[in-house]
C-alpha cells in the first residue's frame, strides 16, 4: 500500500475512533471535574466541623479558621492529582484497551525506589511540611520568623512554605530547612512596650495614667474586639540618673499587637504630655 493509501487508512481509523469513543473519553473528564469539585465540598465540609469541633482552650475563631484553611488547602491538592491521576489512566486504557499497566505501574514504583534513594532532601522536605501541618506548628496568614525570612505565610505545601515579607518579598523555604519557626500569632499575640520617662516621675500616678489609658481604649467600640487584656502597667524595668525603663504589655488578637500598640503609643504621648511628662521618649513600632 502506497505512502497516501496508509495515511488515508490511518486517518479513518483514528476518525471511526474518535467518532464511537469521543463521548466516554468527554465523560471520564466532566466527571473528573466533578469529582474534584465535589470531593473539595466534602473535604472542606468535613475538615471545617472536625476541627472547630476539636477546638478547645485559648483558640480563637481566627485560629481556627487558620487551621481549616491549611488542612482544606492539603486535603485538596491531593485529591486533586489522585484524580487526574485516575482519569489519565482511564483515558489511556480506552486508547488502548489491549495496554496491561500493571508491569507501567510496577515500573513507577521501582522508579520511584529508585529515586528515593537519590531525592532523600525532598522526602525530608515531604516529612518535614506533613509534621508542620499535622502539628499545626503555623497555618496560612500566620506571621512568622523562619530563619531569616519575616513574613505573612501565603501557602503551605508537603514541600515548601512560602511567606510574604513587608516589602513584598516572597520567600521560598523547603520544609526540610526549617530548623526553628517563631509563629507571632498562634491563639493570641501580645502587647509588650518599655517606654522611658524622665527619673523623678511619679510612678504611682505614670501607673494611673497608663492603666487608664489602657483601659478606656479596651473599652471602646473600635478597638475591644481586637483587645484581650487592657495594656497595663507591668513595672520598672530599668532605671539609670536621668531615666526610668517602664514595661507596658497587654493581649490582643492574632496579627493585632501592631495595630494596638501604634494606637497605644499615640494615645500615651498625648496623655504624658497633659500631665507634664513631656520628655517621654517612646520606641518606633515593631516589625513584622
Amino acid at each position: 500500500m502506497d505512502k497516501n493509501g496508509t495515511s488515508t487508512d490511518l486517518w479513518t481509523i483514528l476518525s471511526n475512533w474518535f467518532t464511537s469513543n469521543w463521548w466516554i473519553v468527554a465523560l471520564i473528564l466532566v466527571g473528573a471535574i466533578f469529582a474534584r469539585r465535589l470531593g473539595d465540598s466534602i473535604f472542606a465540609s468535613v475538615i471545617r466541623r472536625a476541627v472547630k469541633h476539636r477546638a478547645h482552650g485559648d483558640i480563637t475563631e481566627e485560629d481556627i479558621k487558620k487551621r481549616q484553611d491549611t488542612l482544606i488547602a492539603m486535603t485538596s491538592a491531593i485529591w486533586r492529582a489522585l484524580v487526574w491521576l485516575v482519569a489519565t489512566f482511564s483515558i489511556i486504557k480506552r486508547i488502548f484497551p489491549d495496554l496491561d499497566l500493571t508491569p507501567v505501574l510496577a515500573g513507577a514504583s521501582v522508579l520511584g525506589v529508585a529515586l528515593g534513594f537519590g531525592a532523600q532532601t525532598l522526602i525530608k522536605d515531604f516529612l518535614s511540611g506533613l509534621f508542620i501541618i499535622l502539628e499545626n506548628q503555623y497555618r496560612v496568614g500566620d506571621v512568622v520568623d523562619i530563619d531569616d525570612a519575616t513574613g505573612t505565610v501565603e501557602h503551605i505545601t508537603l514541600r515548601s512554605t512560602i511567606i510574604r515579607d513587608n516589602d513584598g518579598s516572597v520567600h521560598y523555604i523547603p520544609n526540610g530547612s526549617i530548623s526553628h519557626a517563631i509563629n507571632k500569632t498562634m491563639g493570641f499575640s501580645k502587647i509588650n512596650l518599655t517606654i522611658e520617662v524622665p527619673a523623678n516621675t511619679d510612678v504611682d500616678s505614670l501607673a494611673e495614667t497608663i492603666n487608664a489609658v489602657g483601659k478606656k481604649m479596651a473599652a471602646e467600640e473600635k478597638w475591644k474586639t481586637r483587645v484581650m487584656d487592657a495594656p497595663h502597667f507591668l513595672g520598672i524595668d530599668a532605671f539609670n540618673a536621668n531615666t526610668l525603663e517602664v514595661k507596658i504589655i497587654g493581649k490582643t488578637q492574632p496579627t493585632a499587637q501592631w495595630s494596638v500598640t501604634g494606637e497605644l503609643r499615640r494615645r500615651l504621648l498625648a496623655a504624658f504630655k497633659k500631665d507634664g511628662i513631656i520628655s517621654v521618649k517612646v520606641p518606633s513600632p515593631d516589625k513584622k
